[in-house]
């Protein structure tokens, strides 16, 4: 699989520069990377196989609607498997990847006064990418990029959306939570990490719910 296409695709979708909803034609994406419709065809499978987008035959490359019971969904299979990789993180985790919570909390309370969201969400992507070098193992790491794509969609469209006051709450409910992992990190209890981040991805589908009904009845 063409990597670079698969990279440059999924981005313009979870990013929203794809609107969801958006009908992308097969062979104006082929001409654009020039290339032929064979490898761009093994993307669209795999992004398809990652439900962001619907090959629809003799219509076009049908970008997926945001749907809060297919977030809800997925959230509930994000629950246990973030737990699971926290707990293996927390026997593995460095004291260098320790220190980058830390820095990452301080590039996070930089934005209470800029609204970026592109630098928010890639603060909660280095989270993750930390979990993930820390567990060391690729077969959950895939399954949760997976899973994280989906969710992710619909948070970035909120933060879109938010105005002054609740991007502050977001980017203070961020930091927190990077807080609360570093304390966990120093506990010395893999368990209590666990819950820590099912606890946390909670908070953080209450939040995603609330902005979303709200923006939607807009």
């Amino acid at each position: 699989m063409n990597k670079e296409i698969y990279n440059t695709l999924k981005d313009r979708i979870i990013h929203l520069d794809y609107e969801p909803g958006t009908i992308l034609k097969e062979q104006e994406l082929a001409a654009q990377f020039g290339v032929s419709r064979t490898p761009l065809r093994t993307v669209l499978f795999r992004l398809e196989w990652e439900h962001l987008i619907k090959i629809l035959p003799r219509t076009g490359i049908f970008v997926m609607e945001l749907e809060l019971s297919t977030i809800t969904n997925v959230f509930q299979a994000r629950l246990e498997l973030e737990a699971v990789i926290g707990a293996m993180a927390f026997a593995r985790m460095s004291p260098d990847q320790i220190q980058q919570f830390k820095a990452l909390e301080r590039k996070c309370s930089a934005l209470k006064e800029e609204k970026n969201p592109k630098k928010l969400s890639s603060i909660d992507m280095e989270n993750k990418q930390i979990f993930h070098q820390a567990a060391g193992n690729p077969f959950l790491a895939e399954m949760s990029e997976h899973l994280y794509a989906l969710t992710y969609r619909l948070w970035y469209f909120n933060l879109l959306k938010m105005d002054s006051a609740n991007w502050g709450n977001e980017v203070e409910a961020v930091r927190e939570d990077l807080v609360i992992l570093s304390q966990c990190f120093t506990s010395g209890n893999p368990e209590q990490l666990g819950q820590a981040r099912k606890n946390q991805l909670l908070k953080h589908l209450e939040r995603i719910r609330s902005s979303f009904l709200g923006l939607s009845a807009i």
